[in-house]
C-alpha cells in the first residue's frame, strides 16, 4: 500500500507528566483525541498499566467510553486490553457496552502481558498461567462477542467490534491461528529466530480466514515524531526514552519530565545506551526524514495501517507533530 494511501492511527498511553496532576494527564488525553479526529486519524487507542507512576492509563474501557463521548467520528480503542488481568465474560460486556453507546467506533486490542512488577501481578491475581491461557481466553471472548457461547453476553454485540492481537511472544501465531488482526512494533518486526520465519512471513502463511476478517491484517506501530528539525524532533521523544532507561535500570518508570531538565549528568554508561537504543527503534525528524523512513516501513511491511506511539512531555510539540504527521501522509 502506497505511504500516502495508508490509514493511521494514534496510541495514547496517559503519560504522567511532572507537574500535572494525574486528572490533567487524562484531560490531555481526551483533547488528543478531539484533535486527532479533526486531524483525521482513524483510531485513537488507550494502552493498560498498572502501578506505574509514569502512566495514568488504567482502566482502558473506562477511558474509552471517556474519549467515545468527548469525540463524534474517531473510532476508539485499546492497545490493549491484557487479557490475563480479567475474565472474558466481563470484557465482551465492557465492548458490548461500548459498542451498543457508540455503534461502529469501538476497537478492541488484546494483549498478554502480565503487571510491570510481582506486587502488580498479586493485586491483579494474575500470573504466568494466566498469560499461558490467552489464546483459551481469547476463543471465549470472541465467542461470547459473536453470540456463540452458551452464555450470552448482554447487550448483543454480534462481532461488530473487531478484535486485534498485540504481537508479543506467541501473539503472532494466534493472532493467525484465530484470524484476527495484529499489530506488530519494535525490532521484533523483521528479526527472525534462529532457523525460523520472519513474524511477518509466518503470520501471513499460517493466517485462517474467519468472520473477523477474510485475510491477513497488519497494523505497524512505531514511535514517530516530527520537528522542525531532527533535534526537536529527538528532543520530544526522549523523555520517554529516559523514563523507559530508568524503568529498566532503577525499576520504576516516572513521570515525563521536560527534555531542558534531565539530569544526564546523573546516568549511567548503561542507561545511556538504553536510551539511546529506545531513540534507535523510532521514526523522527523533519517531515521529509520521517516520510522517506515511513515510506521504506511500509513497503518492507505490507502495513494495512501505521499507528502512532510515543510519549511525550511538550503537550504542544506532539499536537504539531500529529498534524505533521497527516500532512507526510496526504501527501
Amino acid at each position: 500500500m502506497a505511504l500516502t494511501k495508508i490509514p493511521v492511527s494514534i496510541l495514547d498511553r496517559a503519560n504522567a507528566r511532572a507537574g500535572w496532576t494525574e486528572a490533567a494527564a487524562l484531560q490531555s488525553t481526551v483533547e488528543r483525541a478531539q484533535r486527532a479526529e479533526r486531524l483525521g486519524y482513524r483510531r485513537f487507542w488507550v494502552a493498560e498499566h498498572h502501578g506505574v507512576p509514569g502512566i495514568t492509563g488504567s482502566a482502558p474501557t473506562v477511558l474509552m467510553a471517556a474519549l467515545a463521548a468527548a469525540t463524534e467520528s474517531i473510532r476508539i480503542g485499546s492497545g490493549g486490553i491484557m487479557l490475563p488481568n480479567h475474565q472474558p465474560l466481563v470484557v465482551s460486556e465492557q465492548l458490548a457496552t461500548l459498542e451498543a453507546l457508540f455503534g461502529g467506533r469501538i476497537d478492541a486490542g488484546l494483549g498478554r502481558s502480565l503487571g510491570f512488577t510481582s506486587g502488580v501481578r498479586r493485586a491483579l491475581g494474575a500470573d504466568r498461567e494466566d498469560a499461558a491461557r490467552f489464546e483459551e481466553d481469547l476463543g471465549s471472548l470472541l465467542d461470547y462477542l459473536s453470540g456463540t457461547s452458551a452464555i450470552t453476553a448482554r447487550p448483543a454485540n454480534r462481532a461488530q467490534t473487531p478484535v486485534f492481537v498485540l504481537a508479543t511472544g506467541a501473539g503472532v501465531d494466534i493472532a493467525a491461528r484465530a484470524g484476527l488482526a495484529v499489530v506488530f512494533g519494535g525490532p521484533g518486526l523483521f528479526r527472525a529466530p534462529e532457523g525460523g520465519e520472519q513474524p511477518l512471513t509466518r503470520y501471513r502463511r499460517m493466517f485462517r480466514p474467519s468472520r473477523w476478517y477474510a485475510e491477513p491484517h497488519i497494523i505497524v506501530s512505531a514511535n514517530i515524531a516530527v520537528g522542525s528539525s531532527a533535534a526537536a524532533a529527538r528532543d520530544l521523544l526522549l523523555p520517554e526514552a529516559w523514563a523507559l532507561a530508568l524503568s529498566r535500570t532503577r525499576g520504576e518508570f516516572t513521570a515525563l519530565q521536560p527534555a531542558t531538565e534531565l539530569d544526564t549528568g546523573q546516568t549511567t554508561d548503561r542507561e545511556q545506551r538504553f536510551v539511546e537504543q529506545n531513540l534507535e527503534m523510532a521514526i523522527y525528524g523533519t517531515e521529509g526524514e520521517v516520510h522517506r523512513r515511513l515510506d521504506d516501513l511500509v513497503v518492507s511491511t505490507g502495513a494495512n495501517e501505521l499507528l502512532v506511539t510515543g510519549g511525550a512531555y511538550d503537550v504542544g510539540a506532539q499536537l504539531e507533530s500529529d498534524a505533521r504527521i497527516i500532512k507526510i501522509l496526504e501527501g
